[in-house]
């Protein structure tokens, strides 16, 4: 596996002009009411990534980052912290300091659904370009109530590593 070195300041903060995949998914997004951008699969969050075209933010708590594995390369800010995952009241204070509101943002977590609340929340904080990354890291619970084989980013076989 290669692991590409990025960090928030080689990635440009487009305003307006979204790649295809982006503004197809805004327009989705609009037609089905969501409070947020849109919607992007792992495939097209890592492309996206590693060309440069928008950040990845991973939302997970630190612990799940630590043990489970991350992106390489990412960002993090927690939605929810502490074993309780109690919400990170500094949420939003975190992001503006890591990222402009004009940034392109891709929101990933355990399954998708944190990522949905925080790009809710980013939305209506001002961000104006913030997307979902569709099934999480490590997608839905299969017939077991174990994650990892129903969708997500690791089971795609997409980068990622473990402390």
């Amino acid at each position: 596996m290669t692991v590409i070195q990025l960090n928030a300041s080689s990635v440009p903060s487009p305003a307006v002009d979204l790649p295809d995949v982006l503004r197809i998914a805004k327009e989705e997004a609009e037609a089905e009411g969501l409070p947020y951008a849109g919607i992007v699969a792992p495939d097209d969050a890592w492309k996206l990534f590693i060309n440069g075209q928008a950040h990845l933010v991973d939302v997970r708590a630190a612990e799940e980052r630590k043990f489970v594995g991350h992106v390489p390369n990412t960002l993090h800010v927690a939605w929810q912290t502490g074993p309780a995952l109690i919400k990170n009241p500094r949420f939003l204070r975190e992001l503006e300091n890591k990222l402009p509101k004009d940034a392109v943002i891709l929101l990933l977590c355990r399954s998708g659904k944190r990522s949905a609340a925080a790009a809710a929340n980013a939305t209506a904080a001002g961000f104006k370009h913030v997307f979902n990354v569709r099934e999480g890291f490590e997608g839905d619970l299969d017939d077991r109530q174990q994650r990892g084989t129903n969708g997500g980013w690791r089971q795609r076989g997409l980068p990622w590593v473990q402390d």
